[in-house]
């Protein structure tokens, strides 16, 4: 009942800009928490940016970089990507913590970690 779908993903030089975005679709009641992801060729999917109602918290690798922001009224989660370095290239995913409505009779339901399809972000010369 809930999907995400990224988009802004490409081909970018090193020390440009990009702005990935997540759309959250379906019967939402409320989002807990939203979040960027990536994995880069032969290594573990890690956090990138999170964020909740009150709080957002970075990667180290990202921080004074990158920037998450939420737009609640679209269903919508930013990342603002500056200074992009090689480093950086990944497949870029959005993951939720989401309320959902079940049915037409009101009742509600948590998926705590739904994951779109990615995007790819390529930072090169």
């Amino acid at each position: 009942q809930v999907h995400l779908v990224e988009s802004g993903g490409g081909l970018v030089q090193p020390g440009g800009s990009l702005t990935l975005s997540c759309a959250a679709s379906g019967s939402i009641f409320s989002i807990n928490a939203m979040g960027w992801y990536r994995q880069a060729p032969g290594k573990q999917r890690d956090l990138v940016a999170r964020i909740t109602s009150g709080n957002t918290n970075y990667a180290d690798s990202v921080k004074g970089r990158f920037t998450i922001s939420r737009d609640n009224a679209k269903n919508m989660v930013y990342l603002q990507m500056n200074s992009l370095k090689p480093e950086d290239t990944a497949v870029y995913y959005c993951n939720g913590d989401i309320v959902y409505y079940t049915d037409l009779t009101g009742r509600i339901n948590r998926v705590n970690d739904i994951w779109g399809q990615g995007t790819q972000v390529t930072v090169s010369s």
